[in-house]
């Protein structure tokens, strides 16, 4: 696809887990012919839950690859016209396979090897094993969950995990972008090796918490929240209110009735309000309840106060909002028919991309 922004670029990718194989689905979108090197049985994310209705079709393979070809063999045997490689296959195994760094460097100079690991091809966790649920708590990220609404709901409840795979396609994110830093320079440094651990990529997402680590601060679930606003129950559903600037405030004073309570001297600045914040959620809460979502929502940003309302999946897909900007398309996914797809958590060149086709099945294209 020479018309789309990486249509001249050559990728493959060797992926039993999430955040090699995210990195390819990224440059894929962006229009690179990106081919999955599988074993003979296909990739384990194949048969990854959850499954799509009625098939044995995994959602998350389903996603991952979509608009990939497919080959089965030994990745080595597949580089040579691939300018990047993106492997995630343990250290121990690598030379065995002959993708192990100095190999490939030998054998292809110019090739762009990027490396995906839960800690990283180096140091002393370079051998570690390491699932979403391992990393998300060694980034930081899970010792501050749950926090917010659930914590003032359920102050009891165990550290959690973020739905999906999130400190993963963190790592993806990270790969994808050192693979294009690395092309990039590729004229005059030709190829170069990239390592890449998830637990460092989930640990920038937590930069705020280390930043204050720094200071002397340390934070915690309990206290990791805006003293007031967050997760709001209406009597029809839930919305997401956060009020940062002084006309936000004001904003939410008029939407509120201009109640007696917030004309206290006090609340006048934001840092009076900060202090106050359990007791503002208090009013805010109760005047929420009896109201819907959709009245909430129309009247709070006719005055410039931000929120929005949560969305269940199928609201998502039926909202013209997504429609207008291209989020979605439809799929051909074998196994289980047409689905509507997430492209891309961004635009280029303020349009909307598109994906080259669903998931490949499994062998699609015979070496």
């Amino acid at each position: 696809m020479p018309d789309t922004p990486l249509g001249s670029l050559k990728v493959a990718v060797h992926a039993r887990g999430v955040a090699a194989a995210y990195a390819g689905r990224m440059l894929a979108t962006l229009g690179a012919t990106v081919t999955l090197v599988e074993p003979p049985e296909g990739c384990a994310l194949r048969r990854e839950p959850p499954f799509l209705p009625g098939s044995e079709v995994s959602a998350l393979f389903a996603y991952l690859a979509a608009g990939m070809a497919s080959v089965t063999g030994n990745p080595r045997d597949h580089l040579a016209e691939a300018v990047i490689f993106i492997d995630d296959t343990p250290l121990a195994e690598r030379e065995a396979l002959g993708i192990d760094e100095a190999a490939i460097a030998a054998a292809y100079p110019g090739l762009i090897h990027v490396s995906v690991l839960p800690f990283g091809a180096f140091g002393p966790k370079s051998g570690w094993k390491g699932e979403e649920i391992n990393l998300l708590h060694a980034s930081g990220e899970g010792y501050l969950l749950p926090n917010g609404l659930t914590t003032e709901l359920f102050p009891g409840r165990p550290p959690v995990k973020i739905h999906g795979h999130f400190t993963e396609m963190q790592g993806g994110v990270a790969a994808a972008l050192g693979a294009l830093s690395a092309w990039w320079a590729r004229p005059e440094l030709g190829g170069q090796y990239v390592d890449v651990a998830s637990q460092d990529a989930g640990l920038a997402v937590g930069a705020f918490a280390i930043q204050r680590l720094g200071d002397g601060s340390v934070e915690h679930r309990v206290e990791r929240s805006f003293r007031f606003g967050g997760v709001i129950e209406c009597a029809d559903g839930f919305v997401e209110l956060l009020t940062l600037e002084q006309r936000q405030w004001d904003g939410l004073v008029d939407l509120l009735g201009n109640p007696e309570w917030a004309s206290d001297p006090d609340l006048a600045d934001s840092v009076g309000r900060s202090r106050r914040g359990p007791e503002i959620n208090q009013h805010i809460r109760a005047w929420a309840k009896v109201r819907r979502v959709d009245d909430v929502v129309r009247e709070g940003q006719q005055r410039s106060v931000p929120l929005a309302r949560y969305y269940t999946p199928a609201e998502v897909l039926a909202d013209p909002h997504e429609a207008h900007r291209g989020l979605f398309q439809t799929v051909e996914v074998p196994g289980a028919g047409p689905l509507d797809m997430l492209v891309s958590p961004f635009h280029f060149d303020g349009a909307p991309l598109t994906l080259a086709g669903g998931p490949p099945s499994l062998q699609e294209e015979e070496a």
